[in-house]
């Protein structure tokens, strides 16, 4: 079967065969998230090495509200920015300039901009609003294997959340993103156990089965082997493109997560994502308890 990408076969065969290979649960990988950036670097076309920065991107959205929080804050260095272009991005940000510096995208200036009014509103987490813009516009990079990742991750994040909410008898209309298709369907269905997803969700009864799982290192591990899964789905057809070097990273950068999580830790990464579906203002005293 020949994909759309097959004319890359011979720019990235050398490339991917000569990577180690990965499994999600093995642990210390000889290849690092950032090493893996630089072979990107040298080894990618210009158009591709375009797409690989959409991943990376999400570190610099990230940086960026650390350093919104904390100017002296440290900042993971994965992201396409240094430490001092996202400290001009935010100095700049107030000038209103038509250009946003550093090559960064606009709607990273737009979020710093709009960051003094809406920190302190209720239900305001900054973290998840970054990460939606983020998406919003990764899923437009132009490369549809690759859009299809950011749009899973987002469908995936939102049927979650509404499964949490639903379950804490919070609203929960609150916290899912109201973006697509699946967002409006969960909006319109709350109360239904898989929010009436199955005609368009194909995978909605296996993520419903991991918002199911009480152990929360468990929880996260099932998360990502179902992405790991859909990455291998993704590439079967097309083992040497884009697509596959994207697909690689991806996996890769799990493996790194778990590499850094113990299972206290894990069980702290859980916590955060409760804690980022709720404010102090909503949250029954019972449950404060």
């Amino acid at each position: 079967a020949r994909g759309p990408h097959t004319i890359y076969a011979v720019d990235y065969y050398s490339l991917i065969t000569g990577l180690p290979d990965l499994l999600l649960d093995e642990s210390k990988s000889s290849y690092s998230v950032s090493k893996f950036k630089e072979i990107c670097k040298e080894s990618l076309t210009v158009a591709d090495k375009q797409l690989i920065d959409y991943f990376f991107l999400k570190y610099d959205c990230l940086n960026v509200v650390k350093l919104l929080k904390n100017p002296d804050a440290k900042i993971d260095e994965k992201g396409n920015l240094t430490i001092d272009e996202c400290r001009e991005l935010i100095a700049q940000s107030d000038e209103m300039n038509t250009q946003v510096p550093c090559g960064a995208p606009r709607f990273l200036m737009d979020f710093i901009l709009e960051y003094p009014q809406k920190k302190d509103l209720p239900g305001f987490f900054a973290e998840d609003a970054v990460l939606l813009e983020y998406y919003r516009y990764a899923m437009q990079c132009g490369e549809a294997e690759i859009a299809s990742w950011f749009e899973l991750n987002f469908n995936v994040t939102n049927i979650l959340t509404a499964f949490i909410a639903r379950n804490y008898g919070w609203k929960v209309e609150d916290y899912v993103l109201d973006e697509n298709e699946v967002s409006e369907t969960i909006l319109k269905n709350v109360q239904t156990k898989d929010f009436n997803l199955a005609p368009i969700v194909d995978y909605v009864e296996e993520v419903i089965k991991i918002a199911e799982c009480e152990d929360p290192v468990m929880k996260e591990k099932r998360i990502d082997a179902f992405k790991w899964m859909w990455l291998d789905d993704q590439t079967f057809f097309e083992p040497f493109s884009i697509v596959s070097v994207f697909a690689y990273l991806c996996k890769l950068d799990m493996c790194e997560r778990w590499d850094i999580l113990d299972a206290e830790t894990g069980r702290e990464t859980f916590t955060q994502i409760v804690d980022n579906l709720r404010s102090e203002a909503r949250v029954p005293d019972e449950f404060k308890k």
